[in-house]
């Protein structure tokens, strides 16, 4: 079975059904085993994939850990979120490749100077 990276890295190249997608990443979203920041990574293909159809994916009972199984509903996913998916799996696949700490912005020449102009005068208060 593929991980849920080549899933993805798959339905970005066009080679997978979205139906696969919503499987494997609720699947690997649903299960408690997974290692630290996964849900994280998932939660905007599982926000994409609960707005789309709430009913797609039905989990059931299992004897196996974690104790249920996911699996697709008959339904399948709807065509007109098939962007917002493929853009969130773009997204997802991009951004383990290139994951930076995120920096705040510098401010401007303006704010600083304004800022330096306040300290000085409310220092002399």
């Amino acid at each position: 079975m593929p991980s849920v990276r080549e899933t993805l890295e798959g339905y970005v190249a066009g080679r997978v059904k979205a139906e696969r997608v919503v499987e494997a990443v609720a699947a690997a979203y649903y299960k408690k085993e997974q290692g630290a920041g996964s849900r994280e990574r998932l939660r905007p293909l599982m926000d994409v994939i609960e707005r789309a159809h709430p009913g797609v994916v039905d989990l059931s009972g299992s004897t196996e850990k974690p104790g249920f199984a996911v699996r697709l509903a008959e339904r399948p996913f709807p065509k007109e979120y098939e962007p917002a998916l493929r853009a969130a799996a773009e997204a997802t696949v991009v951004g383990a490749q290139h994951a930076a700490p995120l920096r705040a912005p510098r401010p401007g020449i303006v704010a600083r100077l304004f800022g330096a102009i306040r300290r000085l005068f409310s220092a002399s208060a």
